[in-house]
This record gives structure tokens, sequence and C-alpha cells, in this order.
């Protein structure tokens, strides 16, 4: 079974999981779990973002990704039994499904297909840190930017020609390894271009084309 994306499951295992999940509402900041917690849960976010990130010694903080809707998430732990290795925080308002370990066990235990799928995820999740780990170096800053922007849009923006996204310039910046400055030196040249618009924790995308060009920059 080899699956498109990090995070998504076939609809059969997606919607028993479903079935077996309770919901939890997140205000925006508020945290889903710490580094160091037991893993106690296999996560989905059903609507919003949620920011998975570490925290040096020193209060220094690197984003390793963001979780949009339809994406599951936090299976590693369940399978080394090992707590958690990051904090996982509400980027905005969110909700997340929440499958207890003991039934997520219960049911690969009954169903070797479903253990493949949460192989598979793992293995396309490792992929996507490698090539993210690659983009940091290889990448210049305007194209990584945009990829994040593109990432964001599905759930952050509104239907219509100009998207508008909750957005957060350092949260960018911890996630692209830059400083707040380098992010909003692009962005004002993107505003000067025409390609956005900014606000105060909000990005208006007023040329998309221009962002999924830079995406493939």
């Amino acid at each position: 079974m080899c699956l498109a994306e990090p995070g998504k499951l076939d609809e059969e295992l997606d919607a028993l999981l479903r079935r077996h999940a309770r919901q939890r509402v997140l205000a925006r900041g508020e945290a889903l779990y710490g580094r160091g917690s037991p893993p106690d849960a296999l996560f989905c976010v059903e609507r919003g973002i949620i920011r998975l990130s570490v925290t040096s010694p020193a209060g220094r903080e690197a984003v390793l990704g963001l979780v949009t809707a339809g994406h599951w998430f936090g299976e590693a732990s369940l399978f080394t039994c090992e707590p958690r290795g990051n904090d996982a925080v509400a980027a905005v308002g969110s909700t997340v499904l929440m499958v207890p370990a003991a039934t997520l066990h219960a049911l690969i235990d009954e169903r070797s297909d479903y253990l493949r799928q949460f192989l598979a995820m793992m293995g396309q999740r490792y992929k996507a840190v490698l090539s993210r780990m690659d983009d940091t170096v290889l990448l210049p800053l305007p194209a990584r930017l945009a990829r994040i922007i593109v990432q964001m849009i599905d759930v952050g923006g509104n239907a219509g020609d100009a998207p508008v996204l909750r957005f957060s310039q350092e949260e960018a910046a911890h996630m692209l390894g830059a400083s707040r400055q380098s992010v909003n030196r692009v962005l004002k040249e993107w505003e000067a271009a025409g390609i956005v618009r900014l606000s105060y924790r909000t990005l208006a995308l007023a040329d998309l084309t221009v962002i999924l060009r830079l995406c493939r920059a």
C-alpha cells in the first residue's frame, strides 16, 4: 500500500479510526501535547492547523512542520513506546480527533494491512523531513516561503481570487530557519510587486499564480 502524502490513510481505515475517536477543541496557541508526554493517542486534524516544533534549553523554537485538516499524526511514538519528541500546538483555532493508543493497537493486531499503512505513512513523513532539510540548504528563501504559504491555503484561506491567510511572520521564520527580518523583506518585495497584501497577522494572496511559480523555482 503506497500513500500519496504523509498523514493520509485509505478511506476504510480513516473512517474506522474516526468512529473510535473523540474530539478536542483547541484555542489558538493551546498545546495538544508537549515534548516528553506519554504516547497515549493518535491524532487527526479535523479543522485548523497544528504546529509541530521542538524548543532548545535556551528557548529557541524550531518548527518541524504544520499538520493540516485531514492528516493523521503522532503515530511514531505509539510504535516505539517512547515519550513524545516534540510539542504540538494549535497554530489557529483547531479541532483534533484523538484515538486512544490501546484502540489503535487492537485494530492493528487484527489487520496487518493497517500496520503496513502506518509504516508507509512513517516512511513518507521521513522522506518529507529529508526533503525539507534539502530545501533549507538548496532553495532560496522566496521559494521556501512560497511553499509554506501554499501549504496553508486550504485551511487558512477563503474562497475567491485573493485568498486571505492568518499568517505569522515569526512562525514562518522559525519554520524556514531564517530571521523574521529576512521573511519580512521578501514579503515587502512581493507586496511592492503586487503579489501579496500585508496586514497584521494576515496575508492576502493577490497573485496566486506567481506564488505557485515560486514554489517550483
